[in-house]
């Protein structure tokens, strides 16, 4: 018994004429090209790229490029912190140096450094000093640039809080003097003075340009009271 197919596509045979069938079902050859540059991509691949979704099979190359020091990643340059260093302490300009880069390149890790040394000699007095060493050091600069800025003055708060952590090097170079001198009052409150006024001389001499001609006064003033609270925390006065 035969059936005529209806549309085409199928043909229905009956079950005694079905033992004569026979052949075979060919395979197609698929072969997946795992190659990431050369042939075809494989499907998957092929599908997402397709779609707009090729980025999730990118591999980010490794950077061969040598690592940088941690010094220059750090952003530190010893030679400029060393160079910045005689130029505060020794604040003459018969002496040559361009005391300028002080305040035209202000860096954060010498000041720090500065202020860290002076801590650490504070702590033979007062060990609670440290931290208010370094919060006077950034809300005094703080004080200081807004104080600079209203009297007309072109400065960053990057290079008052710069020029006053360096400036501090002359209370350090001081206090081994004044372990020494320490029974003399007289001598002690003369070589105070002596650091206050160095200290303060190198900070306005720096921060108190030509911009600001007869106000020179109002600035110069609050730096020089700035370090000497700055002593009196060494000092415990």
């Amino acid at each position: 018994m035969q059936f005529s197919p209806t549309n085409g596509d199928f043909t229905f045979v009956s079950s005694s004429e079905a033992e004569d069938l026979s052949g075979t079902i060919s395979t197609p050859d698929v072969k997946l090209n795992m190659a990431s540059d050369s042939g075809r991509d494989p499907y998957a691949t092929t599908f997402l790229r397709q779609r707009g979704y090729g980025w999730l099979l990118e591999v980010e190359e490794d950077d061969n490029e040598e690592s940088k020091p941690l010094l220059e990643e750090l952003d530190i340059d010893l030679k400029d912190i060393y160079y910045k260093i005689r130029c505060v302490l020794m604040p003459m300009p018969s002496l040559g140096y361009n005391r300028q880069v002080v305040r035209d390149n202000p860096d954060f890790w010498g000041p720090l450094a500065v202020v860290l040394l002076f801590s650490m000699i504070s702590i033979y007095g007062q060990f609670r000093v440290v931290s208010w060493i370094i919060t006077i050091w950034i809300f005094g600069s703080l004080t200081i640039f807004l104080l600079a800025r209203v009297l007309g003055g072109e400065v960053s708060y990057g290079q008052v809080l710069g020029v006053i952590g360096y400036s501090l090097l002359p209370l350090i170079v001081i206090t081994p003097l004044l372990l020494v001198i320490g029974g003399f009052e007289v001598v002690s409150t003369l070589v105070k003075l002596f650091g206050v006024f160095w200290a303060a001389y190198s900070a306005a001499s720096l921060l108190v340009g030509d911009e600001f001609k007869t106000k020179k006064p109002l600035l110069i003033y609050p730096i020089f009271l700035l370090y000497i609270y700055f002593l009196s925390l060494y000092t415990g006065v």
